[in-house]
């Protein structure tokens, strides 16, 4: 355990923001998921608009640091060919 207060609220600090990072990426995780089972089930009418809800999430959670924009872009990009795929 830190000595240090300033050490004491980097602790705290630390875990604040390790839980804010987990709910973001754990809802970002369920937008994707639920579209996927959108696809699975070939309806075009949900799997537009959970595409659109998983390329937001992704779009934030890249903005805010909790992914790399690189790893946002690379999986709106699969996503976007799952979804024009099926809708081709």
């Amino acid at each position: 355990m830190a000595n240090i207060k300033s050490a004491k609220k980097r602790i705290k600090v630390t875990e604040a923001k390790t839980l804010r990072n987990k709910i973001v990426k754990s809802a970002l995780k369920t937008t994707i998921k639920k579209f996927e089972a959108a696809i699975a089930e070939g309806n075009a009418e949900t799997s537009k608009a959970t595409f659109v809800a998983a390329t937001k999430a992704l779009d934030m959670a890249a903005s805010k640091g909790i992914i790399h924009k690189n790893k946002a872009a690379r999986t709106k990009s699969r996503l976007a060919a799952k979804f024009n795929a099926i809708n081709a």
